[in-house]
C-alpha cells in the first residue's frame, strides 16, 4: 500500500514457493479483470462448486482449458450447464511462463524448474466475496509437476501456505494484494494451501472490483480427459 515504511519484497516462503508483490501493474490488472468478466459469462461461466460430501465452496469458479470439478477434470462444465469449457488463451498461457521466470529469477532456489515449463493449459478463476474462504487443500489432479501460478486481483487476502504432509502446521500466512504473484513448484508443488480470510475494502479503488479474484494457472499433463458419458468419463 502507498505510504508503507518498508516496500514489500520478493520472498521465498518455502523451497519452490515464491511471493512476488506488485507483479501486475495497474493497467495489466484492469486488462485481466476485463477478461475475467467475459470468461464468467455463460455458457460454462461462473458457478458454485458442490463438494462430494454435499457442501458447497464459498468461492465461485470458472475454468479455462479444462473444467475442474471435485476431484477431476473434464472437457465440459459437468457440474454446471454442461457446455464445453472455454479455451485457454495463448496470451494467458504465456503469462504463466513469464510468471514462473519472474518468480525464480536470481533466487538460486532449489525448487526452480530446470528448464522452460510446458505450456500452461488450465486456468481456474475463483471469485471471493467478503465472506468467502478456501479450506486447506492440494492441487493434486494434474499429472505435470510444473509450478502452479497464482495471480491476485481486488481485495487482499490471507493466504495460508502449508506443508506437503498434512493440513496442519507448519504453515505460513502471507498477505496477497491486488497484482501480487505467488508461484509454487518443486518440493512445494503438492503443499496444502488455503485462504482463511479475505480483507474487504482493500482493493485498489481504480480497479472497480468489490471482492477478490484469484487466477490460478496450471499445466495439466493430462492429454484430453474422456468426455462425460463415455467409458472412463463422468
Amino acid at each position: 500500500m502507498d505510504g508503507e515504511l518498508f516496500p514489500r519484497e520478493r520472498t521465498l516462503i518455502a523451497p519452490g514457493a515464491v511471493h512476488v508483490p506488485d507483479w501486475l501493474g495497474p493497467r495489466r490488472q484492469r486488462e485481466l479483470l476485463a477478461a475475467c468478466r467475459e470468461w464468467a459469462r455463460p455458457p460454462a461461466g461462473l458457478r458454485t462448486v458442490s463438494t462430494p460430501g454435499g457442501g458447497t465452496m464459498t468461492a465461485r469458479q470458472v475454468c479455462l482449458g479444462l473444467h475442474w470439478y471435485p476431484y477431476a477434470y473434464a472437457r465440459t462444465a459437468v457440474d454446471g450447464d454442461g457446455a464445453p469449457v472455454k479455451p485457454m488463451p495463448g496470451w494467458l498461457a504465456e503469462l504463466g511462463r513469464d510468471a514462473v521466470a519472474a518468480a525464480y529469477a536470481g533466487t538460486g532456489d532449489a525448487g526452480a524448474p530446470a528448464g522452460p515449463c510446458a505450456a500452461y493449459d488450465i486456468a481456474l478463476i475463483n471469485f471471493y466475496d467478503g465472506d468467502a474462504r478456501m479450506g486447506m487443500h492440494r492441487d493434486a489432479e494434474e499429472k505435470s509437476a510444473a509450478p502452479v501460478v497464482s495471480l491476485s486481483l481486488g481485495d487482499a487476502c490471507v493466504f495460508r501456505f502449508g506443508n506437503t504432509a498434512s493440513r496442519g502446521r507448519p504453515y505460513r500466512d502471507v498477505e496477497l494484494r491486488s497484482g501480487d504473484l505467488f508461484v509454487f513448484g518443486g518440493p512445494s508443488r503438492r503443499a496444502y494451501h488455503g485462504v482463511p480470510r479475505v480483507l474487504p475494502g482493500t482493493a485498489p479503488p481504480a480497479l472497480g472490483l468489490t471482492g477478490r479474484l484469484n487466477i490460478t494457472l496450471r499445466v495439466g499433463g493430462l492429454g484430453q480427459p474422456p468426455a462425460p458419458g463415455t467409458p472412463g468419463g463422468t
